[in-house]
């Protein structure tokens, strides 16, 4: 059976331990993040949590939903899709590098239009965002280049036009 990545948006009270209880929630159930962005809003009161999983149903999608909603600190959950949403990632990428190498990686990043943030005489940092595609596709062209370490945001994702997750409470 094919695995389907979601995303939700769930906007909680800012404030400490409501991270803790909803990844619980999620590990109770025996589902996996794979990945998890939070940030707070511009309303001081909500945190947003923006939560990348697979699954193989709906099913378990109305379970995590319904699941959610009983959570004293969720004010609202949207699931969010490829149509009506945009999601970006951060990728920070350090590179050995020689001088030999350094233009081939420096074509390659103009391409995907990355920033080179460090440089030394052996190493280089580059930096990324996009979509999850994007930084897959450039993770595998720099793999010849001895990647030495990476770190990788989650997604954070918005709907597209007027739509706003804020507009559900109150």
């Amino acid at each position: 059976m094919k695995k389907d990545r979601k995303i939700i948006s769930i906007l909680v009270t800012n404030r400490s331990g409501v991270l803790a209880r909803v990844a619980a929630l999620f590990s109770r159930r025996g589902y996996n993040i794979e990945s998890l962005s939070v940030c707070a809003t511009e309303d001081d009161r909500f945190s947003r949590m923006t939560v990348t999983f697979t699954t193989d149903d709906d099913v378990t999608l109305e379970q995590i939903h319904k699941q959610l909603k009983k959570q004293v600190d969720v004010a609202y959950i949207a699931d969010l899709d490829d149509e009506n949403s945009l999601g970006r990632e951060l990728l920070l990428i350090k590179l050995q590098i020689g001088a030999d190498k350094r233009n081939e990686v420096i074509d390659v990043s103009s391409i995907y239009k990355s920033k080179i943030i460090d440089l030394t005489a052996t190493t280089m940092i580059l930096e990324l965002t996009g979509d999850s595609k994007k930084i897959d596709a450039f993770i595998e062209v720099l793999k010849p280049y001895c990647i030495l370490e990476m770190a990788r945001s989650g997604i954070s994702a918005l709907h597209r036009g007027e739509k706003c997750i804020k507009n559900f409470i109150d």
